[in-house]
């Protein structure tokens, strides 16, 4: 197929691409290198006319960028994705998020392309209120990020019903880890997932690695996150967009989450950091962050039934032994 992966010099996106044109798929990358980066298609080896560099809200450079190439399937990852930035700028996050992504859907509309693979995220489901966490579980965002993402599941259902649009929402819980050969991998400025920090004190680039929170009613007290290989997110959007073509111009409408089922504390995040650098890294103690629910684990056995995909790496120190092959032969990142 023919596939236009927005967002494609990204993190989840830029393995995405890597996935489909392992598969044999064409593949188009769009993006506004606001978070991507170009050395990442570089590192890629995608053709340079293989690459736009664009804004969502440019309507007319969308429309053309998906009739020009015969594009047949969308891939959107192109989002801004802080969640504490949304809180303090929400207006970034309706615009880009909610906007432009209308605006690529309409786009869409306009020259016939009827197939998405949304990056949606378990953001959606707000305070759990049980654990494992289904896709039935009620979806109240606590913060802007969230709710964008949850409009944009809305809309997609809405424009299924309305006008036969083929669509999978696939909500993630905590995307980790790199390529296996070192090719590409995480680089956020600023950074806030977890892995890459601690991995920047071993790195020397960070004095210590904060725990917020060492009282939460889990084993260790420390809070609880479902850790998704990046690998094993490219390979469910794969099967998604497989899923959605094989309906034979059915409108399909598919939500999943996308998760390993099995829960890591932060302090078994750091431990297993530690065993894949070989350093006893310093840890420092600090008061739980406002609005850390103690644990967020997906339920992922929707997935497993509607895509028949289900992660491969469920064991956080393989998923952290790949992000510290990444970071540890790319200390700064992409360099750009």
């Amino acid at each position: 197929m023919k596939i236009l992966v927005t967002g494609g010099a990204g993190y989840v996106g830029s393995h995405a691409v890597r996935r489909l044109v392992a598969a044999g798929h064409d593949v188009w990358v769009f993006d506004n290198l606001v978070y991507g980066h170009r050395a990442c298609i570089e590192a890629l080896k995608l053709p340079p006319e293989r690459f736009v560099d664009g804004e969502l809200g440019d309507r007319a450079l969308v429309e053309k960028t998906l009739s020009d190439n015969g594009i047949e399937a969308v891939m959107h990852f192109a989002a801004y994705a802080y969640v504490g930035e949304s809180v303090t700028d929400p207006a970034k996050y309706y615009q880009n998020n909610i906007v432009g992504t209308l605006s690529l859907l309409d786009a869409m509309r306009a020259v016939g392309v009827k197939t998405i693979v949304f990056s949606s995220t378990c953001a959606t489901y707000g305070e759990p209120r049980q654990v494992p966490i289904p896709e039935d579980h009620p979806q109240t965002p606590i913060s802007p990020y969230g709710y964008t993402k949850l409009v944009i599941e809305h809309a997609l259902a809405d424009y299924h019903h309305a006008y036969g649009l083929n669509y999978a929402a696939l909500r993630y819980f905590n995307a980790s880890g790199a390529a296996d050969d070192g090719s590409i991998g995480e680089d956020h400025d600023p950074e806030t997932h977890l892995i890459p920090l601690i991995l920047d004190v071993a790195l020397g680039k960070r004095e210590h690695i904060s725990v917020f929170g060492t009282d939460y009613p889990t084993p260790d007290g420390s809070c609880i996150r479902d850790y998704i290989h990046v690998d094993d997110l490219a390979d469910a959007h794969l099967a998604a967009i497989e899923k959605l073509t094989a309906a034979g111009g059915k409108p399909t409408a598919i939500r999943c989450n996308l998760g390993t089922g099995v829960g890591s504390s932060v302090r078994q995040v750091i431990a297993a950091c530690e065993k894949a650098t070989g350093k006893t890294l310093k840890v420092v103690e600090a008061d739980r962050r406002e609005g850390d629910p103690p644990e967020l684990v997906a339920d992922p056995a929707g997935a497993e039934r509607i895509l028949g995909w289900r992660a491969k790496r469920r064991d956080i120190n393989e998923t952290v032994a790949s992000a510290w092959g990444w970071h540890s032969t790319h200390p700064d990142g992409y360099g750009d």
